[in-house]
């Protein structure tokens, strides 16, 4: 059984800070709004589910892109 809890870092667009995140990949692709820890700005993280292979894909963006 493959988790379904899946724990992702990405790098903040504003301040470069490196984020840890758990990723609920039962939900499939979604998009969501966290804020940085550090600088506390709006990111804009896009996952994407691969159903076949369960991979998790986590693109952060600034609200400005």
């Amino acid at each position: 059984m493959t988790d379904l809890l899946i724990n992702k870092s990405y790098q903040c667009p504003y301040c470069g800070e490196t984020i840890d995140t758990c990723v609920d990949s039962s939900a499939g692709s979604q998009q969501c709004i966290e804020d940085c820890s550090v600088c506390c700005r709006p990111i804009e993280l896009t996952i994407t589910v691969d159903d076949i292979e369960g991979n998790v894909h986590l693109t952060a963006r600034s609200d400005t892109e």
